[in-house]
């Protein structure tokens, strides 16, 4: 049940009257959040203070659809701008004391007490503050889970960098560390990628990885037999010593049908000159 309009026009009124206090009290209120709001501002263009306002407007009016969307907003904002929730808590806890403690004040100088309606007015006021929260937290947490999704498919797909030089021939170039799961990206993303552009030739060039611990080098021997049973022709390039000298160890043999030269230039040589027979390969 609502707060009748009269009320509500007046404690609108009064708040509107005594935003100078209403910011001051808040301010006082928000001890950590202070000290923040100018940074905050800068980093994600939010202002703490306007937005109080403009949130205090909400509640007292009972605008349900705009506080909600409302939220959603500042949901995405903080998620976008990764902004600590701590700060995000204490100062709508702190908007909440604040609001109450003006109407007290607005209930000991109207003219007509409102303690009647007290009860009703405690719980429009509470219930609307929670409902901007939980629906704050739940576009954070949505919005958020949607950037995280999106920097892990930007990431495999920087992991796994499939140039293709003409409509036949493609180079993987492989940089940086290696482990069980950037083999298992691989893996699905190159295989992925031969099916679906038709690569005749992979030239997977290692010359950016300094060595590999024993399980990753199988992994990996594994793509390689995976991409040549797909037909597709695999050439390595850039091995390094140490990755020699491990896969020697472990007695681990290359295919027939893969093939191995010194650099990425000796193989784009080789692939991109005009009349180059494959099967020469084999006698280099």
């Amino acid at each position: 049940m609502e707060v009748n309009t009269n009320s509500t026009d007046k404690l609108k009124k009064y708040f509107q009257i005594n935003s100078e206090k209403f910011e001051e009290t808040l301010l006082s209120e928000a001890i950590n959040v202070r000290d923040k709001i100018d940074e905050i501002l800068r980093i994600g263009n939010i202002d703490l203070v306007n937005n109080a306002h403009k949130l205090i407007g909400y509640i007292i009016e009972g605008l349900d659809q705009e506080l909600l969307a409302f939220a959603k907003q500042e949901g995405i904002a903080w998620a976008t701008h990764s902004i600590p929730l701590s700060f995000k808590l204490e100062w709508i806890h702190a908007i909440r004391r604040t609001l109450w403690d003006l109407i007290k004040n607005f209930d000991e100088l109207t003219e007509k007490n409102i303690k009647e309606e007290f009860f009703r007015l405690e719980k429009q006021i509470n219930t609307r503050v929670d409902v901007f929260l939980n629906a704050f937290f739940i576009n954070y947490s949505t919005y958020k889970d949607t950037l995280i999704t999106k920097q892990k498919e930007l990431v495999e797909n920087l992991s796994v960098p499939i140039i293709p030089i003409n409509p036949s021939i493609c180079i993987l170039p492989l940089i940086g560390s290696m482990d069980s799961f950037r083999v298992e990206i691989i893996e699905e993303k190159v295989l992925s990628e031969i099916g679906k552009l038709r690569i005749d030739t992979l030239i997977m060039d290692l010359s950016g990885i300094a060595d590999m611990e024993e399980d990753v080098i199988f992994g990996l021997m594994k793509i390689i037999d995976s991409i040549s049973l797909m037909g597709c022709k695999v050439v390595i390039t850039g091995f390094r010593k140490d990755l020699v000298k491990n896969i020697t160890k472990l007695g681990i043999k290359f295919s027939p049908q893969t093939h191995t030269l010194g650099t990425l230039q000796q193989a784009l040589h080789t692939y991109l000159l005009p009349g180059f027979a494959y099967s020469s390969l084999s006698s280099k």
